[in-house]
């Protein structure tokens, strides 16, 4: 299924359901993720309570050592919440966001090996947080 402006979606973004996670089809929607995120988390970071989560989501998917697999699947999520077709509107109190955190806790829940403390301490410094402790798990 295509997307295109009469069904009013963004032909820059793939259909959902396909699993086109070619190095082309990564390389638009990154363009796309660095073009449109920070815009939208700057509208609406004080009403979203997985911001930290979703910033080090950003900076794994931008991350050229992350797997191509990860920062396709990452960049989908990050796509989706930038989206400006929603299922669940942002504007719905209380609600808004939950489509959009469902999308990127399934993400992160498949890759979150892949994002690391250098990603996690790169999103507490942009959203003006103490970085978080060294995950000390080998001792």
């Amino acid at each position: 299924m295509s997307h295109d402006r009469s069904s009013g979606m963004d032909a820059s973004y793939s259909d959902p359901g396909q699993d086109d996670i070619s190095e082309t089809s990564i390389a638009r929607r990154e363009r796309r993720v660095r073009r449109d995120f920070w815009e939208k988390f700057r509208r609406v970071a004080g009403r979203i309570p997985f911001a930290d989560d979703l910033v080090a989501s950003y900076y794994c998917a931008m991350d050229p050592s992350t797997p191509l697999r990860v920062r396709g699947t990452l960049l989908g999520a990050l796509a989706y919440f930038i989206l400006p077709i929603d299922a669940v509107p942002d504007v719905i109190a209380g609600f808004g966001f939950t489509d959009d955190a469902a999308v990127l806790a399934a993400a992160i829940s498949l890759v979150s090996q892949h994002i690391t403390q250098t990603h996690r301490v790169a999103a507490a410094k942009a959203l003006g947080k103490e970085p978080p402790e060294a995950d000390d798990s080998s001792a």
